[in-house]
């Protein structure tokens, strides 16, 4: 199972490669793929693949559209990282560098003195035609050198890092020639330099995912949040051997979580709920049948949980301590920064009792502020009970994340059995 997990992070840097190699797991297990535009069939197995989203289906044999329950896990397939501007080619002092956003609330630091490489998505015209192409290289191109502690004194006693001027990253010498990232981009995926009209590209640590630990007992990885979740999803999907009369078990993978999820493939789009009502009218349901399916649905929102450190303990609530390798965390925040209820929780606590997986209740420090995750968004916008939940995890929003090596497995099972239930 970890081994799995490591293989889908490692290939995964960027979003559109998660959704790409979900897809590439569902097309084995049998699932057939369905466009946004083409009519949705009533396919036992099927998913829609859009950007860096996905949402997969696998129906029960029998389903009465007046009876139908969905039991959903959403996920998201971004992590922070640095992105490429759309004019990044340029130079100080002799070197080569190019100009980059930070992506969501990213741990800056753990970004310095990393060898990066770059993936993501371009955009190239053919005659009147628009061709997307996945590119990744894992050469080590970029790099964001720290300045010497020789020349910051009290760097120690706190580092500062300005986002625009010293988080651009030095990949060569000598002047540019202001084409020197579509002259990489044109080079790598074989087309003509003037052909290139635009891109989505960030910057990925090349590090490979291990095991860690004097007894194998954690692994470190990047983009853990929340790749994790989305591979326990699509795994757990991909195990099904049957489901329930009446049951339609999805997963949901969105992009742009860490950004507020507010675009065509964020969780705050009609991706999720488009996709629903169409499964619906094409199992010959109406309109009226989709609204009431929602009411007796059931989503677990999967991401990452803070985990106690061990260095700043203090930072976490004394009575909800969270430990790695002790199963899946229940989220719970009275503001509704997560989405869990009393009966939400008492729901998922059942099923991870039935096959005796541990479960561990997170509630965040009171006088600090809390994040959040795509549950709030999925429950306002669908109307739908939702459950925070997932695994534990340190360094989160790091480029580079620790988990309990056990935990992937457990959340895995427990999502099964949530599809199942």
């Amino acid at each position: 199972m970890i081994n799995n997990l490591f293989n889908f992070i490692d290939s995964s840097p960027s979003p559109f490669h998660a959704s790409e190699n979900a897809a590439t797991s569902l097309s084995i297990a049998g699932f057939d793929e369905v466009s946004s535009s083409a009519s949705w069939n009533s396919n036992q197995k099927s998913f829609l693949k859009t950007g860096g989203s996905i949402v997969a289906v696998s129906a029960a044999d029998k389903i009465d559209p007046k009876h139908l329950i969905f039991n959903i896990v959403g996920a998201h397939t971004d992590s922070p990282n640095l992105r490429i501007k759309p004019i990044p080619d340029r130079n100080s002092v002799g070197y080569q560098q190019l100009g980059v956003e930070i992506y969501g609330g990213a741990l800056l630091n753990s970004w310095l003195d990393r060898d990066l490489g770059l993936s993501g998505q371009v955009c190239t015209k053919e005659g009147q035609v628009i061709k997307k192409h996945l590119f990744r290289s894992d050469q080590p191109l970029l790099r964001v050198p720290q300045l010497a502690i020789h020349l910051d004194r009290n760097v120690n006693e706190g580092l500062t890092l300005d986002r625009q001027s010293h988080l651009t990253p030095i990949w060569g010498l000598g002047d540019s020639d202001n084409h020197g990232f579509r002259n990489f981009l044109a080079n790598l995926i074989e087309v003509e330099e003037t052909d290139i009209l635009s891109w989505d590209a960030m910057a990925h640590d090349l590090t490979p995912s291990t095991l860690l630990g004097k007894n194998q007992e954690f692994y470190s990885a990047s983009r853990i949040d929340n790749l994790a979740s989305c591979h326990a999803a699509v795994e757990a999907l991909c195990l099904l051997d049957s489901l329930p009369e009446n049951t339609v078990a999805v997963a949901a993978l969105f992009d742009h979580e860490e950004v507020g999820s507010n675009s065509n493939t964020g969780a705050a789009g009609p991706l999720l709920e488009n996709c629903l009502e169409r499964i619906v009218l094409s199992l010959g349901g109406s309109r009226d049948d989709f609204f009431a399916a929602l009411a007796r649905s059931w989503c677990l929102s999967a991401d990452g949980a803070h985990a106690v450190h061990p260095n700043y303990a203090e930072r976490h609530d004394s009575s909800h301590k969270i430990e790695l390798n002790a199963g899946p965390v229940i989220k719970i925040n009275a503001n509704v920064r997560y989405a869990t209820q009393a009966e939400g929780s008492a729901h998922f606590q059942m099923i991870c009792d039935a096959i005796n997986v541990p479960t561990q209740l997170y509630s965040h420090r009171s006088d600090l502020a809390c994040g959040s995750t795509i549950g709030p968004i999925t429950a306002t916008r669908l109307g739908i009970r939702v459950v925070d939940v997932g695994s534990a995890q340190l360094s989160m929003h790091s480029a580079r994340e620790m988990g309990g090596s056990k935990d992937p497995g457990l959340l895995t099972r427990s999502l099964t059995a949530f599809y199942q239930y």
